[in-house]
């Protein structure tokens, strides 16, 4: 067989000359929205790599992006590693000291920022301590007033690049394309390359049938930030396939989205679960037309079964829960359905969308514990262990590469149960187990009881101190507006459990709250609530 490399600049010449009429929606500010052609994009990309070129820009040079889901992000997509450079998407949700060790700690010589974004990224310059051009992403060509040096308009370079720029084709498959860093629960941000072989059969998985099924004909939205593990792989895909793509910008809110996805016909969208529920009251509260949408694709954390049934039974549309990582591209599993699933309740039904899904082909899962592989009976626990050619291989420049990268396979930290048919479910992280007298339980489980009850808009449950069991669970509970978190409210909750799990598994207390603390990503920032409450619990 012909040794071809798998490289994203096929992407782009694939797009370019297959699908050059075919648009990339991109919305940069309040009421301002491009409509850019693939054939404009492809020459866009290439004056960008030229433009960096200039400025320095190497094979393996790192570029920063600092910068909201639009065309501009999107053409660094393509103009820096198809060059040989290293893309690095900085979550610009991280705290201010976590931003600067990131970029520290990648060696970023050049920063892509957006023009809204600039003012805070440069009140950190003085901490960066390898950034040499900045580089400010906006509609205009003017330079924001700074007393920064090396200061560049994005548009600007681009008139200036040359037209003849050509992307080489001799680079090896395995060259680092992209980095992301962890969200950081604890500790620092922990560093990930990505490939340009491990993007590109990443997008492969993307446009399988039973997985996102992306294809021409699709019109995509990712809701998912591009700074966020390349938003799930969506854009890169988008242009291998020729899809169409809307990109929201800056200011998302869940009125934006429900407009966009009516007014351009959207036919997949993908983001976290704090999303769509805000998405889903927006929806109910201003109706809009979502028949062109055939599929929402939600991850990052556990999907409640209710929101589930919203979006599956009162407004028709699947509703496929995901797993992955900034470790994993970071598609490891999606719910769909199989074959042997037609005749199951709509109950049963959304059992299944509640699952973390079946692994995609190509990757190789396991449940490990004490005991070594544990049986596929929805039962046992153990910590899920995955390879494959999109996994990552170790942190980049991190001693944490021991812990979690171990004879040929990721240790993800997620506790899990295989299911009898092979689909994946998660149980809890490794940190967020609680162990009572000995016996584990499952966080998770009690949190998706919780936001199935009719009161409860979220709930967190996390382990604190007890005198005889060592740990207890607690549930952290977020009322719908307009209940009442009293002692009523509590038994209430308490008994709706008892209905559902051994009474050892029942939360001792329940605690109401305003809000749960979440992490960059939208993820239960659980390290906060434990460190709150158990003083309170010890103090007791």
């Amino acid at each position: 067989m012909m040794q071809t490399p798998l490289l994203l600049s096929s992407f782009v010449k694939r797009a370019e000359q297959f699908f050059p009429d075919k648009l990339i929606i991109s919305r940069t500010g309040e009421d301002t929205i491009h409509r850019i052609p693939y054939r404009d994009f492809a020459k866009r990309s290439r004056k960008l790599a030229d433009a960096l070129t200039k400025l320095g820009m190497q094979h393996g040079t790192k570029v920063g992006s600092f910068a909201w889901n639009h065309h501009r992000h999107l053409e660094a997509y393509f103009g820096v590693p198809c060059t040989g450079a290293i893309l690095h998407m900085i979550n610009i949700r991280l705290s201010p000291e976590h931003i600067a060790y990131v970029i520290n700690h990648a060696e970023d010589e050049i920063l892509l920022v957006d023009d809204n974004l600039f003012p805070h990224l440069e009140k950190l310059a003085p901490f960066l301590k390898t950034v040499k051009h900045y580089v400010i992403m906006g509609d205009s060509k003017e330079i924001p007033e700074t007393l920064l040096e090396n200061v560049h308009s994005y548009e600007a370079l681009l008139e200036a690049a040359s037209d003849d720029y050509v992307f080489p084709d001799d680079l090896d498959e395995n060259t680092p394309a992209g980095m992301c860093y962890t969200s950081a629960t604890t500790g620092n941000p922990k560093g990930v390359i990505y490939t340009h072989r491990g993007l590109v059969l990443h997008s492969f998985a993307l446009g399988l049938a039973d997985a996102m099924g992306l294809r021409e004909q699709d019109v995509i939205l990712p809701v998912v930030p591009m700074f966020h593990v390349n938003a799930w792989g969506m854009p890169f895909a988008a242009v291998f396939f020729g899809t169409t793509q809307v990109l929201p910008g800056p200011g998302m809110n869940p009125k934006l989205l429900l407009d966009l996805i009516e007014q351009e016909k959207v036919t997949i969208t993908a983001g976290v679960p704090t999303i769509w529920l805000a998405v889903l009251k927006e929806q109910e509260q201003n109706p809009r037309d979502l028949s062109s949408l055939r599929a929402i694709v939600c991850g990052g954390s556990a999907s409640p079964k209710g929101l589930i049934r919203a979006f599956e039974e009162k407004l028709g549309i699947p509703f496929i829960v995901g797993y992955g990582m900034t470790e994993t591209t970071p598609l490891v599993s999606l719910s769909v359905y199989t074959s042997g699933m037609e005749d199951l309740t709509m109950d049963e039904k959304i059992d299944i969308r509640a699952l973390q899904g079946l692994p995609m082909p190509g990757l190789e899962v396991r449940i490990i514990n004490e005991n070594g592989d544990a049986p596929w009976d929805g039962k046992t626990m153990g910590e899920l262990a995955i390879r494959g050619p999109w996994i990552a291989s170790e942190y980049y420049k991190d001693e944490r590469t021991e812990e979690a990268f171990r004879d040929g396979w990721l240790y993800t930290g997620d506790i899990a149960v295989m299911m009898e048919n092979g689909y994946l479910k998660l149980t809890d992280r490794t940190k967020d187990l609680i162990k009572s007298g000995g016996e584990w339980i499952s966080s998770v489980d009690l949190e998706n009881a919780l936001m199935t009850h009719d009161s409860v808009f979220e709930a967190a449950v996390i382990a604190v101190p007890h005198e005889k069991w060592l740990e207890r669970p607690l549930a952290c509970v977020v009322l719908h507006e307009g209940q009442t978190g009293d002692e009523e409210m509590k038994q209430q909750l308490l008994s709706y459990l008892e209905g559902q799990f051994a009474k050892w598994w029942v939360p001792d207390d329940i605690v109401f709250l305003d809000e749960i603390p979440k992490t960059s990503v939208g993820k239960f920032l659980k390290a906060a609530l434990r460190t709150k409450l158990n003083e309170h619990y010890q103090e007791a």
